[in-house]
């Protein structure tokens, strides 16, 4: 049986050390490396060893009783969350390390949110229970406010199968059937430990369990508990299907692209369908650490890497799967890079390009009219890391500039947008309606063009157009989204029509429109939730309104008031050090991603921004008509009186 499992954890609570003690119980390891010791095996890469964190989600295999097992490391620092996240999409079971002393940290609960959204099964683990001040009757009671209700606790209740009467009764309590029989006192062993597997996998409970990885108390107990408690069910009959989890390249410069396999199996020179297209399979990788094998076949379940593709992305699903991922942890600020004059724009470009396929969220731009490369990212410590990598793989320096936030634009109301390309020889007319959309939504198209107006074929060149990059806005160039797009009517020409026509035309329609309604600034928002002494909590309700945020109210339990709400990124990115300060470290804060709302200092950032609408280069609200063979503008407000088509 292959089982993929993660171990996730707040940076410094011990996920590394306790992954190392599975691989050497395992035996897939001879020796134990240590994080402190610059030896350990997943953290191999020479940027993690000297920081003493995961940056790379890395991957291990090792067996134990029947099953093979395909363990992926991830990272514990928030910067890293998009790495972190990705990974856990391929996951069948998740293993959440805490720390028995500082017990819930802010990182767990962003991870434990991840972990909802892709419904991963999940284990935990309370680490160091060796060290003075660790307690676990309080971590467990901090999992049940902040994470879960449904966690059991089965370190002692739990052996060799058999449960304690404690286990039984929280396992009856959900299940009706069970209950029944608890009721009657029909215990019967079998039936309760299939449905306690049953419920693990459905996300009903989730297991924990304590012990030290450092001091190796608890790992056998664990690994046991873990494999007789997890189950998967994967068929390697049909057609192969799989996921897209991880690209990186190696020494040699090949591309190397992580799949999990998730039904019927591959080999070597099998032409993988990818959409459309099909690229050969030039060898398959199981790897161990840094280390590979280089088996002909790969079955469902397993988690492996190829070499031979080039046209796919993180996030998308290859064979017969069809899939697009749409990850949530994605940057909300921007940095422009900077380097020597003596190397060439260009060439700089293309060396990020390579670590944007590895790190989509990287989301590399070139800003034509700054003449200056722009990367998005989640913060310093990441940006630590990409001036490291950049010199190590490509050897030059950069450096970066201050962080900035990065906004988006939408509408207020529904309007019609007009665009028209008719320079002499060629020929494109397209009407587009938008609406706003829900909050978060994104951009969404539709078409309700009759064909007799517009082919399938043009219609759909519309469709690619709106889809094939990001829109600027009209108050600070930022990029459009919450928008509906709909498209009314067009019209093309049998012998004029060609090439680009539609992107001109489509392009103008969606800047007329934008024009001729009110514009609104959107900017990133953290959902955060503190946990403060009681003596703290009207400074932080202040500095809350301060930072322009809002909070539900606080929850008081014993002599702690937890905290919930949003706040804008801008004002609550640098708050972390003020509250650990106000807190004298005692307090608890974590931050979560939240999506995009309205700015609070919308003014001061146009301002700031001096965006022109009319002197980009890219858009322009302008379309183009054609008289008596000479070409002619028409701006934006005067254009629908001389379109075509009627509306």
């Amino acid at each position: 049986m292959n089982k993929i499992i993660g171990v996730l954890a707040h940076v410094d609570a011990g996920k590394t050390t306790f992954a190392e003690q599975i691989l050497y119980h395992t035996k897939s390891i001879k020796n134990l490396g240590r994080v402190d010791h610059k030896n350990s095996f997943l953290d191999s890469h020479s940027i993690e060893r000297l920081r003493g964190i995961t940056v790379f989600s890395d991957q291990a295999t090792f067996k134990y009783n029947s099953s093979t097992y395909y363990l992926i490391d991830t990272p514990g620092h928030i910067d890293f969350s998009s790495e972190m996240e990705r990974a856990v999409g391929v996951m069948d079971y998740a293993i959440i390390i805490i720390s028995g002393v500082e017990g819930v940290q802010g990182h767990t609960e962003t991870i434990w949110h991840i972990l909802r959204k892709y419904q991963v099964p999940t284990f935990f683990f309370i680490n160091k229970i060796d060290r003075i001040g660790a307690d676990v009757e309080n971590v467990l009671e901090e999992i049940k406010i902040s994470l879960t209700t449904d966690v059991c606790f089965i370190t002692d209740s739990f052996n060799d199968g058999e449960m304690s009467s404690e286990l039984v009764e929280f396992i009856a309590e959900r299940d009706d059937l069970l209950l029944d029989k608890y009721i009657e006192n029909n215990y019967e062993k079998y039936l309760w430990l299939s449905s306690m597997k049953k419920m693990i996998k459905e996300n009903k409970i989730f297991p924990c369990i304590s012990g030290s990885g450092l001091q190796n108390i608890g790992i056998d107990s664990f690994l046991e508990k873990f494999d007789m408690l997890t189950y998967t069910e994967y068929s390697t009959e049909g057609d192969f299907s799989g996921e897209v989890y991880k690209i990186r390249h190696d020494e040699n410069k090949n591309r190397i692209t992580y799949i999990k396999a998730l039904n019927g199996s591959l080999k070597v020179r099998d032409e993988l369908s990818l959409g459309e297209d099909y690229e050969k399979i030039n060898q398959i990788r199981i790897y161990n650490g840094k280390k590979f094998e280089t088996p002909d076949k790969v079955c469902a379940g397993q988690l492996f890497a190829v070499t031979g593709l080039s046209k796919v992305s993180i996030g998308d699903g290859v064979g017969i799967l069809r899939k697009k991922s749409n990850y949530e942890m994605i940057p909300t600020l921007k940095s422009k890079v900077m380097f020597d004059n003596a190397f060439n724009a260009r060439d700089v470009l293309s060396y990020f390009k390579i670590l944007e396929v590895e790190d989509p969220a990287l989301n590399i731009l070139w800003n034509e009219p700054l003449q200056e490369i722009q990367v998005h990212i989640m913060g310093t410590i990441q940006l630590e890391v990409l001036k490291e990598l950049i010199l190590e793989r490509f050897n030059f320096s950069v450096d970066f500039g201050p962080c900035e936030i990065l906004y988006k634009e939408t509408i207020l109301a529904e309007t019609i947008g007009y665009g028209h390309f008719e320079p002499l020889g060629h020929y494109a007319e397209v009407h587009l309606k938008l609406e706003p959309g829900e909050r978060n939504s994104g951009i969404f198209f539709e078409s309700i063009c009759h064909t007799d107006d517009l082919t399938i074929g043009n219609q759909n060149l519309v469709h690619t157009h709106i889809y094939e990059r990001e829109h600027h806005g009209i108050l600070t160039g930022s990029p459009i989204t919450d928008l509906k797009v709909t498209l009314i009517t067009g019209k093309s020409h049998n012998k004029h029509t060609s090439g680009g026509d539609f992107r001109e035309s489509t392009f103008r329609a969606l800047r007329q429109g934008l024009e001729r309604v009110k514009n609104v600034l959107l900017e990133p928002y953290y959902r955060f939730k503190m946990e403060v002494d009681l003596e703290c909590m009207g400074r932080v309700l202040s500095d809350i309104q301060r930072l322009n945020g809002s909070f539900e109210p606080p929850q008081i339990i014993n002599s702690k008031a937890i905290i919930k709400g949003i706040g804008p990124v801008a004002t609550f990115m640098n708050y972390s050090m003020e509250f650990v300060s106000l807190t004298k470290g005692k307090g608890k804060l974590s931050f979560v991603f939240n999506g995009y709302d309205i700015c609070h200092n919308e003014e001061d950032v146009i301002k700031k921004t001096e965006y022109n609408k009319d002197a980009d280069i890219e858009y322009s609200s302008t379309s183009i008509f054609c008289s008596k063979g000479q070409s002619f503008l028409v701006k934006a407000e005067e254009a629908a009186s001389y379109m075509h088509c009627q509306c």
